[in-house]
């Protein structure tokens, strides 16, 4: 499985930004995509995530503003982030996980796509 990410790139505070992940490979037995970022020295953090239920969850930091879609046909997720704030700043990691058994996965890694919000 690989995975591509883009979207990044230098945005405004208030601006909005659009990720995208393009998976390819063996992916049919993918069941969760989702997002993470990294700021310098820091460990990486969940920003968002979908299941293949479509269920969704958002770290509180950024629920309201940032919203994770996926189109299935693409084979590709998204990430579309409003009202982008200098603290978003980051280094985004799209992620798949495949199932190896209950509550078991392995989970892919895009390369990162860099962010900046400038004040």
């Amino acid at each position: 499985v690989q995975l591509q990410a883009s979207g990044g790139g230098l945005v405004q505070s208030g601006g909005s930004l659009r990720l995208s992940c393009a998976a390819s490979g063996n992916i049919f037995s993918l069941n969760a995509w989702g997002w993470y970022r990294q700021i310098p020295g820091a460990q990486r953090d969940m920003v968002a995530s979908i299941t293949s239920n479509g269920r969704t969850d958002y770290a509180d930091s950024v629920k309201g503003r940032f919203t994770i879609s996926r189109d299935n046909y693409r084979n590709t997720w998204y990430l579309q982030m409003n009202d982008l704030k200098p603290e978003d700043t980051a280094v985004y990691y799209c992620t798949a996980d495949w199932p190896l058994g209950v509550g078991v996965s392995d989970r892919y890694w895009g390369q990162g796509t860099l962010v900046t919000v400038s004040s």
